[in-house]
């Protein structure tokens, strides 16, 4: 990548997505976008490419954050000295206080029986917790909502791009570029998360049906380029956006051609769509299922049945076309 403006930092993670890009802008203020995962190896080649570009890690005047996510935001305590600009609803996944925590714990433990996963799935709780040990804990200095200028950054504005998380955003520049975390990315299809509501009697949030409203958000902007979290630069955002939207509304319709031969819960549909994988990746497999599910339910495709038990039970609805 060969831009005067933003400076692209690769880092390796630990992840399954493999590195990580955050990008470096300097202005009235040095700005980091994302700071990569809370790693020995993280840390030390951060350090070596701000090196590269004549800095240090105390230079760094503020990190903004795309979204909270530890290959994302692991390093925020790294970067001590600088302000932390997020939105507002990334702030729980960087603090994780106790009463964040308890509702996490208490929210998955009711969505994995409405999923109708067996008892023995039930330790996966405290193992969806692992990644968050790739990041530090750090409150928010300043926030980002839509609309918003990057302060010391002259051009650069805030686009609410919730889906892939909550809070996550995107920054665009005057020039029609876009920073823009885990929204668009070339060579795979981002998948919107679930996760807990922001308070114990609130519905949870539909990232599928968020995400797809920030796709269209973007392609509405016709970007010259997106620079992405991981990956090469996109170039055709429009034109991609059109192929995901596509492609995930397919995905969507196979699910409901699945409840046309037989209802069943969300544990079983993810099965079928996931034979191979569903075990060793339940929590991310789980999210992609029942995402399809919010999508087909929002659209009148679907109904959540009756409990039985504490699942749900999903059924096709028929004559109603997207």
């Amino acid at each position: 990548m060969n831009d005067p403006v933003i400076h692209q930092l690769t880092i390796p993670t630990p992840f399954a997505v493999g590195d990580v890009h955050t990008y470096l802008l300097i202005g009235d203020a040095v700005t980091l976008v994302d700071t990569g995962p809370d790693t020995a190896e993280g840390k030390e080649v951060l350090t070596a490419k701000l090196k590269e570009a004549g800095l240090r890690p105390q230079d760094i005047d503020q990190v903004v954050l795309t979204h909270h996510h530890p290959d994302h935001a692991g390093l925020t305590e790294f970067f001590s000295s600088a302000t932390l600009l997020a939105h507002r609803d990334s702030e729980r996944f960087l603090t994780r206080n106790d009463s964040f925590i308890h509702l996490h714990d208490f929210f998955y433990t009711e969505f994995f029986k409405q999923s109708g996963l067996p008892e023995h799935y039930m330790v996966l709780i405290d193992k969806m917790k692992e990644p968050l040990n790739a990041m530090g804990r750090r409150g928010i200095d300043s926030y980002l909502s839509e609309g918003d200028m990057i302060p010391g950054q002259e051009g650069w504005r805030v686009m609410e791009s919730h889906g892939h998380s909550q809070g996550h955003i995107s920054l665009i520049s005057e020039n029609d570029s876009v920073i823009g975390g885990d929204l668009l990315i070339q060579h795979i299809s981002s998948n919107p998360l679930i996760e807990p509501p922001f308070g114990i009697n609130q519905p949870r949030p539909l990232p599928q049906i968020q995400y797809n409203e920030s796709l269209k958000k973007m392609a509405s902007l016709e970007p010259s380029i997106v620079y992405p979290g991981h990956g090469e630069p996109v170039y055709n955002a429009s034109e991609l956006i059109k192929k995901r939207l596509q492609k995930q509304e397919e995905r969507a319709m196979y699910v409901k051609s699945l409840l046309q031969q037989k209802e069943t819960t969300a544990f079983e549909i993810c099965k079928q769509l996931f034979p191979k994988i569903y075990k060793k990746q339940l929590g991310l497999t789980l999210s992609e299922t029942v995402d399809q599910l919010d999508y087909l339910i929002f659209h009148g495709e679907i109904k959540a049945a009756d409990l039985d038990g504490e699942a749900i039970i999903y059924r096709a609805e028929s004559g109603v076309k997207l």
